[in-house]
């Protein structure tokens, strides 16, 4: 594995530095006073739309999909440091690139399964940033990381189908500009092969039967600006037949290529916020003193800044491993690796943030630094994607069929 990166993810590294310090970090604030604004908390800002138009403009654009036909063609290896850019204004940075979850995986989705009637009726304007999407499999009444647990019902009917069921923590459903739910459900709930049970549907989102019916809270937030995480209610919800991802009965197999990618870039970004933690801590222990010495002075601070800077550097070592994995055996052959990085990425950096927390004092807490935000979007994809236990009992398992 080369440590140098070659020479197109240089030049994009060095491009998406400048689009940050230039256009993102300045749009920070002027993004939250434009939101108190709004007629709806869940419309967008203005300057996410003229972020977007530059970022379009200097060709940072659909850096996340490998295929070139839809996206910028790179390698997992050559995004994984630009996802990590991103991941330092994880509110702006990745809908300004159009590189945000849950769009990311949706258009994997549709890339990949989709015929050519849906991917010119769903992809290319998402590729092209024009609507929003989301992706509806968590249910409330079930455990649902574990998939095969899934109640809602997709029956067909002569030339429809209907689905029944409720869903929550559907992430961008409360965006206005969410057009599209990808649906998750059981089209065959007796079948004898539990993961040929579910299968996927489009449902549009002005379709009858479907209620968006609240903003789901995470640790108080309602993260306006990933689109919120909402629940919806499928009450008898018709759509055509045509609009089946793929096959009956391939729901999981979709959804397991989804995740893939999926918790890769989360990783990615994860290490971008434990780097803006780190440069928030360090710039507040220089600027502080107590007890008659600057923080920087400080032992305890020595050690919290220390320690995360190595715990960083081997995180970023583990995930582009692991993206190097992904492009030269394939998503099945590093399936180890990316459970490693699911595990591991999201535990380090909620201990690097609740240190920079602490050396913030009250303002760690505050809406005055992003430190409270970013804590609580890594602490939930301790949950998201699979709950880290999930993942550490296939993992051992992998691990203890060597010895069996």
């Amino acid at each position: 594995m080369d440590f140098a990166f070659d020479a197109r993810t240089e030049e994009l590294r060095a491009k998406l530095l400048a689009f940050m310090d230039e256009y993102v970090y300045p749009a920070e604030t002027v993004a939250h006073e434009q939101r108190e604004r709004l007629a709806s908390p869940w419309d967008t800002p203005a300057i996410v739309e003229e972020l977007k138009a530059e970022a379009r403009r200097q060709g940072l654009w659909n850096l996340f999909l490998p295929d070139s036909e839809y996206g910028a063609g790179l390698t997992n290896l050559q995004y994984a440091p630009l996802a990590e850019i991103t991941g330092r204004s994880p509110q702006l940075a990745p809908t300004a690139l159009n590189c945000a979850a849950p769009d990311t995986g949706n258009m994997e989705v549709l890339a990949q399964f989709a015929d050519e009637r849906q991917k010119k009726q769903w992809l290319e304007p998402l590729l092209a940033g024009e609507i929003r999407s989301a992706f509806a499999m968590t249910e409330p009444e079930v455990a649902s990381s574990d998939a095969t647990n899934i109640t809602t019902h997709i029956e067909r009917d002569g030339d429809e189908y209907v689905i029944t069921g409720r869903k929550w923590y559907i992430s961008g459903a409360m965006n206005p500009d969410c057009r599209i739910f990808i649906v998750m459900g059981k089209t065959n709930p007796d079948g004898p092969d539990i993961r040929r049970q579910q299968s996927m549907v489009l449902v549009p989102r002005d379709t009858p039967g479907v209620t968006v019916k609240r903003a789901m809270q995470v640790f108080g937030y309602e993260d306006h600006y990933h689109g919120g995480h909402a629940e919806v209610v499928f009450d008898h919800a018709r759509v055509p037949v045509s609009n089946l991802i793929g096959e009956e009965g391939g729901g999981f197999a979709i959804a397991q290529a989804r995740l893939g990618p999926g918790r890769i870039h989360h990783c990615m970004r994860l290490i971008g916020m434990a780097e803006r933690a780190i440069e928030l801590m360090c710039r507040r222990a220089v600027s502080r003193a107590a007890f008659g010495k600057a923080l920087a002075q400080q032992g305890v601070v020595h050690n919290w800044i220390a320690d995360a800077r190595v715990a960083v550097e081997q995180m970023r070592l583990l995930v582009l491993k692991t993206a190097w994995m992904m492009d030269t055996v394939g998503n099945r052959g590093a399936h180890t690796e990316i459970q490693a990085i699911k595990i591991a990425t999201p535990r380090t950096v909620v201990g690097i943030i609740d240190k920079a927390i602490q050396l913030h004092g009250a303002g760690g807490v505050s809406q005055d630094f992003p430190l409270a935000e970013l804590y609580a979007g890594a602490r939930t994809l301790m949950i998201a994607d699979g709950p880290d236990e999930v993942h550490q009992r296939s993992l051992a398992r992998r691990e203890l069929k060597k010895y069996l």
